[in-house]
């Protein structure tokens, strides 16, 4: 799950809105489009919602919840699919353990992480020499995400690479922006999830027919 943002006018004024988009990969390996909607405010009450309503459209066996760090999705995820666990994306960590970091350490930083992502005792390492070099919010942001960074390790190791991150839909995320550049402001709520919808049965369609994402055969 991941969110772009879009200018929509309301009223005499403009709102920035977020489309968040959600993703799936089938018992068959193949991807699919489960929903997309419009927000302002990713709430527990927002997340609690929009899975109900994934449930009620027959979405079951959810395995694994990819996400960045938002609060509301970690809290709701697990309530709303018993036995599932909540992957932090690796990726969305990096960036906000940088936000703490000084741009001469980056770097170093960044291959501190790959070394230590598939370890809980390696990035726990890490943390604690970032806590002793005075970065605490650093050291504060691997550890309050320790648990989620490590969850695609109970999955087949051939396929951690495309469950560790949100790649996935930060590509279909990446075609939206692309195809919707052209309108710059929506006139309202409606037309914008009229063309996002547009585009996304498109990218559904392309999945569907296309090479599976992830091999099904038990390891």
């Amino acid at each position: 799950m991941d969110a772009p943002y879009y200018k929509i006018r309301d009223g005499a004024r403009y709102v920035t809105k977020a489309v968040l988009v959600v993703a799936g990969v089938r018992e068959d390996g193949y991807r699919e489009i489960l929903g997309a909607r419009v927000t302002d405010c990713e709430n527990e009450e927002f997340w609690s919602g929009l899975f109900e309503n994934l449930k009620e459209r027959g979405l079951t066996g959810v395995q694994l919840v990819i996400s960045d760090g938002h609060t509301g999705i970690q809290k709701v995820a697990s309530a709303a699919f018993l036995g599932a666990s909540w992957q932090m994306c690796q990726v969305h960590c990096t960036r906000a353990v940088l936000r703490n970091i000084p741009r001469k350490h980056q770097k170093e930083v960044v291959e501190g992480l790959k070394e230590a992502y598939g370890s809980e005792q390696r990035l726990q390492d890490l943390a604690d020499d970032l806590n002793a070099r005075g970065y605490r919010k650093a050291a504060n942001t691997i550890e309050r995400f320790l648990s989620g960074l490590m969850s695609y390790t109970a999955f087949p190791k051939p396929h951690g690479k495309r469950l560790r991150t949100t790649n996935m839909v930060e590509r279909v995320n990446r075609e939206l922006k692309r195809r919707t550049k052209v309108v710059g402001v929506f006139p309202n709520e409606a037309s914008l999830l009229r063309l996002v919808g547009s585009i996304l049965m498109d990218i559904n369609e392309e999945w569907v027919i296309g090479r599976r994402y992830l091999t099904m055969e038990k390891e």
